[in-house]
């Protein structure tokens, strides 16, 4: 593999990890790596839902619906 292939991988793999770390609010990005290349990026995200005072609250069947209807 050529210089200019390897610096043209990196920068997308450094790219995908980048977007990856600035699309998340709250989460995780975790790099998968096989005989010293990174084979997978994946990421998870958590979605936190608080009522009026901040408080953490378990969304109902009722209120999980509405934030999916919102969010589409």
């Amino acid at each position: 593999m050529s210089t200019e292939t390897a610096n043209k991988q990196n920068s997308s793999l450094v790219q995908a990890l980048l977007s990856a770390i600035n699309s998340l609010r709250f989460g995780s990005v975790e790099i998968t790596v096989h005989e010293g290349r990174v084979t997978q990026i994946e990421k998870r995200e958590k979605v936190r839902f608080t009522d009026s005072t901040n408080n953490p609250i378990t969304p109902t069947e009722k209120s999980a619906a509405k934030i999916l209807q919102d969010s589409n």
